[in-house]
């Protein structure tokens, strides 16, 4: 297996290495890497590979460590402060002391382009569950007004950095702090209705006294969504999990929309990029909604 080649040149970021088998993933952000390992050793193998490639810095932490654990430098230059990569133009804020991510999941790349294609200028869009807002970047670019919705203070802030990285005005923009199922329901009571609708939840989470599992309340929240989409808007639904397959996910997310008294126009499913090498965790599903 060789190292993944730059996607495009307008692209700095990108998983370089990709073997859930060795359990071995290294992500490429624009000449420093992360690297992550099922074990609790790193790979001497990769320390030549860095070398070899160019690399200026390695940044090392198990898989199995706790969300919040800091990667170590193992290799290189140490980076001081967070620094920005590009993404199909689109330049997104980086830290690498940040904990679980970094600041983008670059498994999201081929979608967060789909976003910057499909929307149009006056667009209204709706990024739930945003993390760090690089989807709200992705179609504030192309002309759409967004909101932005998030659990965390820390990472709505982070989102305006990024639209500043983009010279994007936060003024024309929104930004919603709680939970995402709360705020679908609001948006629904209100009457509120969004051209687009990203849905990217965490596989498991737990707000309050409520539970949500992506291979059992999938269509609840999708639900939610169809009930907040203009009639011919679209959906784009993801799902991180191996537990549940794309027949079963596919299931879930038409039949919420039709339990909103929607219809699916036409509904596609959109492929990892190709560095991922044929692992499907990611299911991610674009839907037209009548």
């Amino acid at each position: 297996m060789t190292l993944a080649s730059q996607p495009s040149p307008d692209t700095t970021a990108w998983r370089i290495w990709h073997d859930a088998r060795a359990g071995l993933w290294i992500d490429h952000f624009d000449g420093r890497w992360m690297v992550q390992t099922q074990g609790d050793t790193l790979p001497r193998r990769v320390l030549s590979m860095a070398e070899e490639a160019g690399a200026l810095s390695v940044y090392w932490r198990p898989r199995d460590a706790q969300a919040s654990t800091e990667p170590t430098l193992e290799w290189g230059e140490a980076i001081a402060e967070p620094f920005s990569v590009e993404e199909n133009g689109a330049r997104y804020c980086i830290d690498f002391s940040a904990g679980y991510s970094p600041g983008i999941f670059l498994d999201q790349r081929q979608n967060r382009l789909r976003v910057k294609e499909s929307a149009k200028p006056g667009d209204r869009v709706l990024n739930a569950f945003a993390y760090t807002g690089a989807f709200s970047v992705a179609a504030a670019l192309a002309g759409a007004e967004t909101s932005t919705l998030d659990l965390s203070r820390t990472y709505l802030d982070w989102t305006w950095e990024n639209f500043a990285l983009n010279g994007l005005n936060r003024d024309d923009h929104h930004g919603c702090r709680g939970d995402a199922f709360q705020w679908l329901a609001t948006f629904g009571r209100q009457g509120r209705e969004f051209d687009g609708v990203i849905l990217d939840p965490p596989t498991f989470s737990r707000h309050k006294k409520k539970t949500f599992r992506t291979d059992r309340d999938y269509a609840e929240l999708a639900e939610l969504a169809a009930r907040v989409v203009t009639p011919g808007g679209w959906l784009l639904c993801c799902a991180n999990t191996h537990r549940m397959g794309m027949a079963d996910y596919r299931q879930q997310v038409v039949a919420g929309v039709q339990s909103a008294g929607r219809r699916v126009e036409s509904i596609d499913s959109l492929p990892m990029p190709p560095e991922y090498r044929g692992d499907d965790y990611l299911k991610s599903l674009w839907l037209v909604v009548r």
